[in-house]
């Protein structure tokens, strides 16, 4: 059957959809995937909210021949996909080819770790205990052992790091639980299927382990599809790059701990040894600026007292390597724990070298944790090598690829070469359904009078749509601030980033449905909140990525010396692109209707502004506040 006949008023989708009419841009769309998946070729599709493309990928893909691997930029779309499009599509199409859904190993309960931690709980913490004792009964009943199906476990739960195994502390075949491994099964089931759901995260893991020479852990496929595309790039510079962090030595220690309370009791010198990196891996954290962020680690190392404690922290690993390698007869447990130390040992002085160039070197601190990357800045030589190793079509999607009406900027940072390329408009009536405001008057955007502006203008919006409000940030900081007045002042339930977490905050906010959710980066994107739970969303300015940031910089510093714009290629393509992200959230559906206020005015000052201006729907457009009052009065 065509795409033509898929597609046509009385094709399958026809029969299976009450109200289904053809779209001409989802046709489009899958005429180039089409032609991608069967002739091994590139395409990249921009295709905005409404067109269906998660349709229009999916077709091609269940009715031609082959293996095909799709890969989205979010756990939470990946699930989507599986769960909801993917038996939809099957059902229209009676499609009878092998399906399966495919995470990192972080997502799945490992019964060696589990069974270890239940018999010597690793802590008195009350949380940790009783989130160990659900793990044990989810993982005695479940099928798919994955940790996201566990009731009561979240994202951010304690107990994650000793209920699930790392590449590091995983056993492999020697594992006494090897033949009950839920990821195992998981492997298997993908080696097996037709149509494999994975994330971006876990290709480029597949990648790295590839290239560092041992077996895939993703089969051979005839096709990959990348659904939002646009976070690929960055994506890929992790895993390209290098990072150690003191996580991954705290991960360690608990690790070794568990040999020294289990099998080798009497190694007193191990307890001490392991005692000594702990406060040696603790005092490093204490060097860096006490509220965390990101700095430049070639800077950070002209402190004497910080590289010194880097110097002690890998001292110690090596002299904890010479006290387990006593052990190494007295249990098989030893062997794979050096193997992670050499690693570590390795990392640590891999950090002293920052003399080769095309990298930045960067540290990033948390409240408790440093990491350190080594990140190149150009993948797009390497990117297009690893495709060209791989003769199979690739399908690049998301409805923000575009900068200025041009696809240039998203295939340049990759090194692709697209046979086809389409930017498809969203079918959305924009003009009827939404409006655009800039409000008059507004402070500069990063003076100290903008978080009181901003009070001021979320309190009209909230009281005028009666919640129902997303209020998009780019800083804690500023969201903080707000939330404090308005958590005291607002009538509405007012849900904050970091409450609890993101699944939970959007569920609450959604059932409430008069509501306010306030959250920064990670609440712009893959976020479907349909209907009269949402019909405004704020945002505080135009998302620049900090000036001071050390990835940035090193990457602007490198445009510079190739005689490029750094400003016009690299901090305003971003940003545009963050922005169409944000402004995504607002309308989902034909029958959406909503108030989009942008809190920055450079939008009209400055000659860039036009380009953000120009890369947002069709709204209109006005800059008194009263018109967004009358608006959302309107709106059921």
């Amino acid at each position: 059957m065509s795409i033509e006949q898929l597609f046509s008023p009385t094709g399958p989708l026809a029969l299976a959809f009450k109200g289904y009419r053809p779209r001409q841009a989802q046709i489009d769309m899958a005429k180039v995937c089409d032609s991608a998946l069967k002739n091994a070729e590139q395409v990249v599709v921009e295709a905005e909210t409404g067109t269906g493309k998660t349709f229009a990928y999916l077709l091609p893909a269940l009715t031609n021949k082959g293996k095909y691997i799709i890969s989205t930029g979010s756990k939470a779309l990946q699930e989507q996909l599986y769960h909801r499009d993917l038996p939809t599509v099957y059902k229209a199409l009676g499609s009878a080819k092998k399906k399966a859904l495919l995470k990192g190993r972080s997502n799945y309960v490992c019964h060696y770790r589990l069974n270890q931690h239940v018999a010597h709980v690793p802590s008195d913490d009350t949380d940790i205990m009783h989130q160990l004792a659900m793990v044990a009964k989810f993982a005695g009943e479940s099928r798919s052992g994955d940790i996201a199906d566990c009731p009561g476990i979240e994202d951010d739960a304690k107990v994650l790091p000793y209920v699930t195994s790392t590449a590091d502390n995983c056993l492999g075949k020697e594992c006494p639980d090897f033949d009950a491994c839920f990821l195992r099964k998981a492997r298997l089931r993908a080696a097996e299927a037709d149509i494999v759901v994975i994330n971006h995260h876990l290709f480029f893991a597949d990648m790295a382990v590839k290239e560092s020479g041992f077996a895939e852990l993703l089969p051979g496929a005839d096709g990959y599809i990348f659904d939002e595309a646009h976070q690929l790039a960055d994506i890929a510079s992790d895993y390209f790059g290098e990072s150690v962090s003191t996580k991954k030595v705290f991960a360690f220690i608990t690790d070794a701990r568990m040999l020294y309370r289990t099998e080798l009791r009497d190694m007193l010198q191990l307890g001490k040894t392991l005692d000594k990196l702990e406060s040696a891996t603790m005092d490093l954290r204490l060097q860096l600026p006490h509220d965390g962020g990101r700095g430049d680690w070639r800077q950070a190392l002209s402190n004497k007292p910080l590289c010194d404690a880097v110097h002690r922290v890998s001292k110690d690993l090596q002299f904890l390597n010479q006290v387990l390698k006593l052990a190494l007869e007295r249990s098989e447990l030893v062997e794979p724990l050096l193997e992670r130390l050499m690693s570590l040992i390795a990392q640590f002085e891999r950090v002293f070298d920052v003399a080769p160039s095309g990298y930045s070197y960067w540290y990033e601190a948390s409240r408790r944790h440093v990491s350190i990357h080594i990140t190149p800045l150009n993948i797009a030589a390497k990117f297009k090598a690893m495709l060209a190793e791989r003769e199979a079509g690739f399908v690049f999607t998301s409805a923000t690829l575009s900068v200025n009406n041009n696809l240039a900027h998203f295939s340049d940072a990759l090194g692709l070469s697209p046979a086809h390329q389409l930017m498809l408009a969203s079918p959305f009536d924009y003009q009827q359904q939404a409006l655009f405001c800039l409000p008059r008057y507004l402070p500069p955007a990063n003076s100290p009078e903008m978080p009181r502006a901003l009070v001021g203008i979320c309190q009209q919006v909230i009281k005028a749509a009666k919640g129902r409000c997303f209020l998009l940030f780019t800083s804690y900081r500023v969201m903080y601030m707000v939330a404090e007045v308005l958590c005291q002042q607002m009538e509405y339930p007012v849900f904050v980033q970091g409450q609890m977490s993101k699944r939970l905050l959007l569920e609450r906010f959604t059932r409430h449905g008069n509501a306010v959710l306030m959250g920064t980066a990670s609440f712009w994107e893959g976020v479907d909140v349909r209907g009269s739970a949402l019909s405004c969303v704020v945002i505080d300015k135009l998302p620049f990525i900090a000036p001071d940031d050390p990835l940035l910089q090193a990457r602007m510093q490198e445009c510079e010396r190739g005689g490029g714009d750094p400003f016009a290629q690299i901090q305003l393509p971003r940003a545009v692109i963050s922005l169409k992200q944000g402004v995504g959230r607002l309308i989902r559906d034909s029958q959406d209707r909503g108030v989009l206020v942008l809190c920055d005015n450079r939008v009209v000052t400055r000659d860039y502004g036009q380009v953000f201006l120009q890369s947002l729907p069709n709204m209109r457009r006005c800059r008194d506040m009263n018109q967004v009052t009358a608006f959302l009065q309107t709106i059921e």
